[in-house]
């Protein structure tokens, strides 16, 4: 910008003008530096020439300035969430800044500021007399020598490094006749530069007033609760005061025995009303204001500026992830340290993900259904929320208050800076079990395979499950014994069954056909690793969801399995503009195919499945409006976790009770609002939910395909009697898995197969498990002797047990026969058991057919 408002006339004119005229300009500076030459031992003219080589230009960088952190209104408009700064300052234009404070400042500081040109001769020398006299640097500068002064300060400030940092301070400040000279030169360089009224709004905007509050705006809004354009003159005159000694005349600390509300900010006062004369006296102001002012009380309304994630209330852990996600971007900074210097001093515009709709409604779900804590347990409760399709998180809170503060988190539970939804690196977690919501990897990698969810596996329960495994780590035994929560008795579940009801053995029995591994690398895809960032652990206990992790990864994944397979990162920020007013680059998602559309849209239809029949249908009955929705519950031993985790074609929604120390009961806790610990997230996933299908709506998932759904159907032969090495090669013959069921009683004779499940002569798809009975022999068959009568049954049943029963009848050819009997003829029953057997008697009132006479006529 071309300088402005300089003149080069008088005696004491501008030293820009001087320094043009070589003659004259040996003089005045040796004039304006003689008493330091006199006691430093230097000459004039080797001080001129030392000023003239001198560099005369200073680079001025973008100044410290407070950064912030918005959601987004329904109607557009920004919601301030936080604002983070190492300075607490908001740089403003010219036509934002009262005339008052500008007319204050120059008259104060530098009356001459429009006449000279960078330097105040006149100051100047009185200053440098009683630098040299006093050893401390006093008076004389200009409000353009002070600028330069602040920005080489601002400059210390930057550096992230403690060492340089103060060293680069106490060159900025040393009280020497060289630093003093060096200040006048970068002066007139930049009143080159400049224009005045560019220099004093620039000076305005990086002065200090006292404490972190930097810039006349932010003393504006600090000091009086208002803005640099509506500061009154008597307002204005008192900042300006604060800035030729912060800590002696700043106003906020009414306690101060010399500047505080005793004495009426005594200190302040006297420097504001000299301030004030001053501006009389260069008639800036009439008598009439001045006095006004002069009578006005100093009463400070101390405004304390949002600072730190705590300010955004149970926004605050999703606005903890926005700092972290900033501070692990390499995007914004080559180290950590770096990034938060950037972020601190930057002057950030942060536009974030957060939908206020969602985060009210999880906000208010939280409150009501999840104490802080619960007795000795110390509960823990997340919420979190992804839209399908982009990664953008739209809702996050849990229910502690949110505190970095160790004297405040250290001994009182209600209070944490862990941010329970995330990884460790993003808020410190450590993360939580997610149970069964985590099978749906398991079934990821089934169907990627090849396998189909009516196939069967082995789910019966056992301790010895065999060598599992595991391309990864090499294959292993594992010894367990895991259980089905409602004691299924099945023995070969098909994978929708095990899905929809969350059968245990059923997956344990699915991970057996697959690599370890591969599960693990599933999951992986999807976005999921351990909080801890350790690998997944890949035992086959950790199909039933062992892990560790985030329940915000947890969201995203279930996203992706909305999104025909393709899952996205997550993002917490929309847009970021810089301190300069440019659009910086926000971190990315980014998407990959986890598994096949084909593959997914077999998934889906099981999760669908989970809402409508299974384990979900408690949360899916009370979402409103409905939308097709997939879903998977999740409860780890001992209940000690609950989970609710499931998504629209839009929204993605995790929801967990969880123990972050302690370990309890959920089921027991019975007296929380509307029902148990354990089924809180049944009311609250829908609360959310509800939210969330009002506003983004959602589609059918994809049709799931008969290559996933079903497999080649093959009859199962009927084995009975049959040798148990036969059965298991026509078994084998015939595309089944086989499995030993051990001995069974049984009628066959022993040693042969007694039965098979599935049954014989029913279907099952190939590469299904048949499980395989055989019989110990120690059954009878059981004879037909439906149609005999009473006495030839009873003959026929010899060694067993006989209970008669009667039914009327009114055909008198069934009276005394057996109409039916239990067990049914051909079956199997230990000898000595009871064979029911119902006889037929004629019914009251039914008459016996008449009997022929010799001749063949009736009677009568």
């Amino acid at each position: 910008m071309s300088a402005k408002n300089r003149t080069v006339s008088g005696a004491l004119g501008g030293f820009l003008g001087f320094v043009g005229m070589s003659a004259v300009a040996g003089v005045l500076v040796a004039a304006a530096v003689t008493p330091a030459l006199a006691l430093s031992g230097m000459t004039a003219t080797n001080t001129i020439n030392m000023f003239e080589s001198l560099p005369d230009y200073l680079a001025i960088d973008q100044l410290a300035q407070k950064s912030n952190i918005y959601a987004t209104n329904a109607d557009g408009s920004p919601l301030l969430l936080a604002s983070f700064y190492d300075q607490n300052r908001v740089e403003v234009e010219w036509d934002a800044i009262s005339p008052f404070v500008k007319d204050s400042v120059i008259a104060g500081e530098d009356p001459r500021f429009y006449e000279h040109g960078g330097i105040d001769l006149e100051g100047t020398v009185k200053g440098v007399v009683s630098t040299v006299a006093t050893g401390t640097a006093r008076g004389g500068s200009s409000i353009t020598q002070q600028y330069v002064k602040n920005v080489q300060v601002q400059k210390c400030e930057a550096l992230a490094d403690e060492k340089k940092r103060m060293s680069c301070y106490d060159t900025a400040t040393e009280t020497t006749p060289d630093r003093k000279l060096k200040e006048m030169r970068l002066a007139i360089g930049v009143e080159k530069q400049y224009a005045k009224d560019d220099i004093l709004r620039q000076y305005l905007n990086i002065a200090g007033f006292g404490g972190t509050v930097y810039g006349i705006e932010s003393a504006a809004n600090y000091y009086y609760n208002t803005t640099a354009a509506g500061l009154s003159l008597a307002q204005a005159a008192s900042l300006v005061a604060i800035v030729n000694n912060p800590v002696k005349f700043q106003l906020d600390n009414p306690d101060s025995e010399t500047n505080g509300v005793a004495n009426g900010y005594a200190a302040n006062k006297e420097r504001r009303d000299y301030i004030l004369g001053e501006m009389l006296k260069y008639q800036k102001i009439t008598q009439e204001d001045h006095d006004a002012a002069l009578a006005t009380v100093i009463e400070p309304t101390i405004t304390e500026p949002s600072t730190g994630c705590a300010t955004a209330g149970g926004s605050a852990y999703f606005c903890d992830l926005v700092v972290n996600t900033l501070r692990n971007d390499p995007s914004f900074g080559e180290d950590e340290v770096t990034r938060m210097a950037n972020f601190r001093r930057g002057g950030y515009e942060i536009y974030t993900t957060l939908d206020l709709d969602l985060q009210n409604a999880a906000e208010t779900t939280m409150k009501k259904h999840v104490p802080k804590q619960y007795g000795d347990w110390d509960v823990g409760g997340v919420i979190t929320s992804v839209e399908v399709g982009t990664g953008r998180v739209l809702a996050m809170t849990q229910n502690k208050d949110y505190s970095q503060d160790p004297a405040v988190t250290e001994n009182n539970n209600d209070y944490t800076g862990i941010n329970y939804n995330t990884n460790s690196n993003e808020g410190g977690s450590l993360g939580f079990q997610p149970g069964s919501t985590y099978k749906v990897f398991t079934l990821a990698e089934w169907l990627t395979q090849g396998h189909t969810l009516n196939e069967r596996v082995d789910s019966r329960r056992k301790s010895d499950w065999g060598v599992f495994k595991n391309s990864c780590e090499g294959n292993q035994s594992y010894v367990f014994n895991p259980k089905n929560d409602a004691n299924e008795p099945g023995t070969n579940y098909s994978a929708l069954q095990s899905t929809i009801d969350s059968i245990n053995t059923g997956f344990i029995g699915m991970a057996k056909k697959l690599d370890q591994c591969g599960i693990a690398t599933m999951a992986n895809s999807f976005g999921v690793g351990r909080a801890d960032l350790k690998p997944l652990e890949q035992g086959p206990s950790a199909v039933l969801g062992t892990n560790e992790v985030a329940p915000l990864s947890m969201a995203i994944a279930f996203a992706g399995i909305a999104n025909n397979g393709v899952s996205c990162s997550p993002i917490v920020i929309d847009r970021i503009v810089g301190g300069d007013g440019v659009d910086m680059t926000p971190p990315q998602t980014k998407c990959t195919q986890a598994v096949t559309p084909e593959v997914d849209a077999g998934m889906t239809y099981a999760m669908q499945k989970v809402m409508t029949e299974g384990s979900g249908r408690a949360s899916n009955s009370a979402t409103s409006p409905k939308v097709p929705m997939i879903g998977k519950t999740g409860t780890t031993d001992g209940n000690k976790d609950t989970w609710m985790s499931g998504a629209s074609t839009k929204v993605a929604t995790v929801i967990g009770v969880v123990s972050v120390t302690g370990d309890i009961n959920q089921r027991l806790v019975d007296d929380w609002e509307g029902g148990t610990a354990a089924t809180a997230r049944h009311r609250m996933w829908p609360e959310v939910m509800s939210v969330a299908n009002a506003k983004y709506g959602g589609d059918a998932f994809a049709e799931a395909s008969n290559k996933v759904l079903q497999a080649v159907q093959i009859p199962v032969p009927d084995l009975r009697g049959k040798s148990m090495s036969e059965a298991a090669s026509t078994l084998t013959s015939a595309g089944f898995d086989v499995v030993d069921g051990g001995v069974t009683d049984s009628e066959m004779p022993a040693g042969t197969v007694a039965r098979t499940d599935p049954a014989g002569g029913s279907s099952a798809s190939r590469g299904s498990t048949v499980t395989v009975y055989s019989s110990n022999g120690a059954l009878k068959i059981v004879p037909d002797v439906v149609g005999k009568t009473e006495a030839e049954a009873t003959s026929t049943l010899e060694g067993f047990g006989i209970v008669k029963q009667e039914q009327d009848v009114t055909d008198p050819k069934q009276v005394g026969t057996v109409l039916s009997m239990t067990p049914t003829a051909g079956s199997g029953a230990a000898a000595g058991s009871s064979v029911t057997i119902v006889v037929g008697k004629l019914a009251a009132g039914a008459k016996p057919d008449a009997k022929p006479d010799a001749n063949g006529g009736g009677n009568g």
